[in-house]
């Protein structure tokens, strides 16, 4: 039985998943530290061509604007690049929690107050829901907030136009909190549940998206002791949840 046991172990879905964004992670810093070098180059001579452009323009008005033009694709590209990189970096740190009291639905209240401007230009509605009653946590706030930011954008992201993102907050058992965000989006369809915390899994469009937000969140939560679980169906939206302990035993 015990053979049994830890043969169970070592082939438990949650356990390799683990496993395989511990390995992407080493993998992933690498990369972002090599690509960062050469892109604040290629950055520092871009914009050194539009300094002498401005200065010397010697050619005429029509092919300035196509340089400036391309100058400045070159330049978004490479800030775009950047943005990557920081997410991989994001992505393998392993930064050990801070812990300290969190208040979580403030700090929740903050998260979606920053969402909250933009969305309703596209008439998405936040909805809380907030436990009165939710208990103090210990946990990292900074890493919490990241998570929180990350599940209500792309909250609002699913949605697009004209809908609703709720947060709902809870405790869960005796000794954890449930924090919930739900949208009206357009649902994730089955074949992708299982790869949406997959590194650089995404659904948007080429150039929308890194894949490493819910990645980084689900590393997140696993190492303030949590759990991120996802349900959802499509054309049913989609419902994120956090479950996080009151006390963490981080590092046992």
């Amino acid at each position: 039985m015990a053979r049994d046991d830890k043969d169970q172990w070592y082939l438990d879905p949650q356990v390799l998943h683990s496993q395989r964004l511990a390995a992407i992670g080493e993998l992933a810093a690498g990369i972002a530290h090599e690509i960062n070098n050469p892109l604040a180059i290629i950055r520092q001579e871009a914009e050194l061509i539009q300094f002498f452009l401005k200065k010397h323009p010697s050619l005429g008005p029509e092919e300035i604007g196509e340089l400036q033009g391309a100058l400045r694709e070159i330049i978004s590209q490479v800030d775009r690049s950047a943005e990557i990189t920081r997410n991989l970096l994001d992505f393998a740190r392993k930064r050990d929690p801070v812990l300290q009291g969190v208040e979580v639905n403030k700090l929740i209240e903050d998260m979606a107050r920053l969402v909250e401007k933009e969305a309703r230009l596209k008439g998405i509605q936040i909805i809380r829901q907030y436990d009165p009653e939710l208990p103090l946590i210990f946990s990292d706030a900074p890493q919490l907030r990241q998570v929180i930011l990350n599940l209500l954008t792309n909250a609002a992201h699913a949605i697009g136009k004209d809908g609703q993102v709720t947060v709902t907050t809870c405790t869960s058992g005796e000794d954890a909190i449930a924090i919930t965000v739900t949208d009206t989006g357009c649902g994730i369809p089955p074949e992708n549940i299982e790869k949406i915390f997959d590194p650089f899994f995404t659904s948007k469009p080429p150039g929308q998206g890194t894949g490493l937000g819910l990645s980084i969140c689900h590393g997140i939560i696993l190492r303030l002791g949590g759990r991120i679980t996802v349900d959802s169906r499509v054309g049913a939206g989609a419902a994120f949840t956090v479950t996080l302990p009151l006390l963490p035993s981080i590092g046992k």
